[in-house]
């Protein structure tokens, strides 16, 4: 019997984030075909926000463990495993759970990680980064010389997408307050203030003739001024609805609204599309091509940040103890990059 503990973030309900409590175990045992991670960097990203006021479109019922990825060494496998996995550095991606000192998943969904990123460099980009790259490559199809907006773009999402549409060639808009201009700029972005003005006026202004794709995680009347900025042709990904992040009623019907719009747009003979992006989408009807796909992507990521086109943005590294104040943080709008957990 070992003397290592599992100790686990749990979100009890509707709180104020000190209201989330640490709870300690043991640590569990894997299963058949499932491997036990020992968490090395988790993060806070804007689901575990919508969770904490229960807002998140399907998030279990409450008490649960927050964390929607996490990275860490293999401590153990279960029957049917490679027990040469043991040691290695994996990236899994779980919705929740991953607020924990030890998480099992199955050995199916765990993605090496390559050497030359650390845990934490590699946590910033799960996530985030699977999100951007099916938006922009799978969904959008972005190619070189195309322009596109990046609402958030200074935002988790946001900034890897805005660098990953740069590396593929592509012209870059981003909205973000004006305290992150410049580091757009930095990154070959033309920034437009959202807080300022007329945003759609602003981009029409950049791009007369119309965008080729917009990605928008705003939602509510955002989604209507970003179907409208596009070029003929052009795609819209829609992936959130921060704007209804402190609204009350039902946490489904903001999602509803957006695809019932996308549903409409696509019926209009005019050749621009409409996706609402849903990064577990495919998973129950076929959850090999779904594990495939994510594999491959999140390799593909991992060389972006390796080769230097995808910066890993950490805000900070708090200990998992610190999960109150690492999710503060991270709703207080301030934070440049990913806040990350460690053990």
């Amino acid at each position: 019997m070992t003397s290592e503990r599992l100790v686990q973030v749990v979100l009890p309900g509707i709180v104020a984030p000190e209201g989330l409590q640490i709870r300690h175990t043991a640590v569990p045992s894997p299963g058949p075909g499932q491997i036990v991670i020992a968490m090395e960097a988790t993060g806070v990203s804007f689901a575990e926000q919508q969770m904490r006021r229960g807002r998140y479109y399907d998030q279990p019922p409450f008490p649960f463990v927050p964390g929607y990825d996490l990275v860490g060494r293999v401590r153990s496998t279960g029957p049917g495993v490679d027990p040469g996995l043991a040691g290695r550095r994996v990236a899994a991606l779980v919705k929740v759970g991953g607020w924990a000192s030890h998480v099992v998943v199955d050995a199916a969904d765990a993605v090496e990680v390559p050497d030359g990123l650390t845990a934490a460099q590699a946590e910033t980009v799960v996530v985030n980064g699977i999100t951007a790259w099916q938006m922009l490559h799978r969904t959008a199809r972005v190619r070189a010389g195309q322009t596109v907006l990046v609402h958030g773009a200074s935002g988790g999402v946001g900034s890897v997408l805005a660098q990953l549409a740069r590396a593929a060639g592509a012209e870059v808009i981003g909205t973000a307050s004006a305290r992150h201009h410049d580091e757009l700029r930095a990154l070959g972005v033309t920034p437009v203030d959202y807080r300022a003005g007329d945003v759609p006026e602003r981009v029409g202004e950049l791009a007369p003739g119309g965008v080729d794709a917009v990605f928008d995680h705003v939602g509510g009347r955002s989604v209507v001024d970003s179907w409208h900025l596009l070029a003929p042709g052009g795609t819209l990904v829609a992936y959130g609805s921060a704007s209804t992040r402190d609204d009350t009623g039902s946490k489904q019907w903001p999602v509803l609204k957006i695809l019932a719009r996308t549903w409409l747009w696509n019926a209009l003979p005019n050749g621009r599309r409409a996706h609402f992006y849903n990064i577990w989408a495919g998973r129950s009807l076929n959850g090999d091509r779904f594990r495939a796909r994510l594999r491959t992507d999140l390799t593909e990521v991992f060389a972006a940040v390796r080769r230097g086109d995808v910066s890993a943005r950490i805000a900070a590294q708090l200990p998992l103890a610190s999960a109150a104040e690492a999710l503060r943080l991270a709703e207080s709008g301030t934070a440049a990059g990913k806040v990350v957990l460690t053990p």
